[in-house]
């Protein structure tokens, strides 16, 4: 799915963010999109209905028990699992959700293209989110080599 570049900056610079999919035991990929996007400067607000808190931050059960607005949703979470996931976004007013790769399912993309709700799905954030550094940067490198990067 071809995305504008306007979808990314916006989506970027929105800095209140919660991120669907971080793990209780800190080992999955979704806690390094969680913790290097706190290093970036973003608020974010972790959910995972098992874990209490994720770090030392408190840990939310779902979208509808975060106690700010948000600007934005990061999706890291198995695909049969996202289309869930929109629905609350829609019943929030958030309008941008960012599909992390692998989270992406046709059934969600299309939800959030009939309720506007812009919609990344089959980027890696931190390949976009500046600085870009470690494996995200030759990552990022490589995309633009081969024409896959959008920006």
């Amino acid at each position: 799915m071809p995305v504008s570049s306007a979808a990314i900056n916006n989506f970027l610079a929105e800095r209140k963010l919660a991120v669907v999919g971080v793990s209780r035991s800190g080992k999955k990929f979704g806690n390094v999109i969680y913790n290097e996007l706190i290093s970036k400067g973003y608020k974010l607000f972790p959910v995972n209905p098992n874990a209490e808190t994720i770090g030392n931050d408190k840990c939310y059960p779902d979208l509808k028990s975060l106690p700010e607005q948000i600007g934005g949703v990061v999706i890291i979470l198995p695909p049969d699992q996202t289309g869930r996931i929109v629905q609350d976004v829609k019943a929030l007013g958030v309008k941008q959700i960012w599909m992390q790769q692998g989270s992406q399912s046709g059934t969600a993309i299309r939800y959030c293209e009939e309720n506007g709700i812009s919609v990344i799905a089959g980027k890696c954030i931190l390949m976009y989110a500046e600085p870009v550094v470690s494996i995200h940067g030759i990552h990022r490198w490589i995309w633009k080599l081969i024409g896959r990067y959008s920006k």
